[in-house]
């Protein structure tokens, strides 16, 4: 068993960034701007975009971090998303998910310009992502994408099975590696909810990609021998062995498959280390418009 080590990954890709800013510096050149807007005071959310604060700074890219009480009006969310839009010298940015209840997820990620689209959530991107055509890649399925191209691992001609169908990571990694391209070329099924006996979808898989939500649900005898097992879940569950009385742990037992996977991620430092960084790449593709 080899472990995918995206915190690993994630300080090389870094170090690359950082020297691409130290050039566009000494060349006079404009440096990437990435903005978060934070909405409320969710500890994963805050939790996530302090990463991604720290991690521009690391490499040398301008953040701003624009703070909202949970209470504000969709109105008012949807004015500063039009500024964002309209400020030239903000590349990219992100509204950070989940958003409070009376705020339409849609009616936002609809209202940020594309170009500015830097989590690749907005339809547009999905679109041109879909046809084969320059899009910003949504930040999880593009890390998950780097990874498999770092390690080496072949896709072409491989069962892949994703469990989970959401926009920001199931959905999207399915389109992707079903494209002619590499990471790619492979044949795809999802597995959700409402999949029935979901276990011999997931014990055909070459490569198994979960991202459903649900600590440990992926059990060992759910993977064959010699299975790529890439955990996308981040869940906090009770542990009274643990320090704080609790663990945080993925969708997949880890104890139970790694032994079984050729290649496996941990959770934490794993998937999540790498979509940051993703989220960096894409800025900086912004910031020399070389989408659109």
């Amino acid at each position: 068993m080899m472990l995918l080590d995206g915190k690993k990954l994630a300080q090389e890709i870094k170090a690359e960034l950082k020297a691409e800013v130290a050039q566009i510096r000494q060349n006079g050149g404009k440096i990437p701007h990435l903005a978060a807007v934070l909405i409320g005071e969710d500890p994963a959310s805050e939790v996530y975009v302090r990463n991604k604060v720290q991690s521009c700074e690391e490499i040398g890219f301008h953040s701003t971090l624009i703070r909202k009480t949970a209470d504000i009006s969709e109105a008012e969310l949807l004015e500063t998303v039009q500024a964002l839009n309209e400020n030239t010298d903000i590349d990219g940015f992100i509204v950070q998910l989940p958003l409070p209840k009376h705020i339409h997820e849609d009616r936002i990620t609809l209202a940020i310009d594309p170009r500015k689209d830097v989590d690749g959530f907005h339809p547009v991107n999905f679109g041109r992502m879909a046809q084969g055509l320059p899009a910003y890649l949504p930040a999880t399925p593009f890390g998950i994408l780097e990874m498999l191209r770092r390690y080496d691992i072949p896709t072409s001609g491989k069962e892949v099975v994703v469990v989970g169908r959401s926009n920001i990571v199931g959905t999207p990694m399915s389109v992707l590696l079903s494209r002619k391209a590499y990471p790619g070329d492979a044949t795809v099924t999802i597995c959700h909810s409402r999949t029935q006996n979901m276990a011999a979808h997931t014990r055909r898989a070459d490569i198994l990609i979960v991202a459903i939500g649900q600590a440990e649900f992926i059990t060992a005898d759910m993977v064959k021998e010699g299975a790529v097992v890439i955990d996308v879940g981040m869940n906090r569950v009770a542990d009274a062995n643990a320090p704080k009385g609790a663990r945080l742990c993925g969708d997949v037992h880890y104890a139970g498959v790694a032994p079984k996977a050729s290649y496996i991620t941990p959770v934490p430092g794993g998937v999540g280390r790498m979509t940051v960084v993703s989220l960096l790449v894409n800025t900086l593709k912004a910031s020399r418009n070389e989408v659109f």
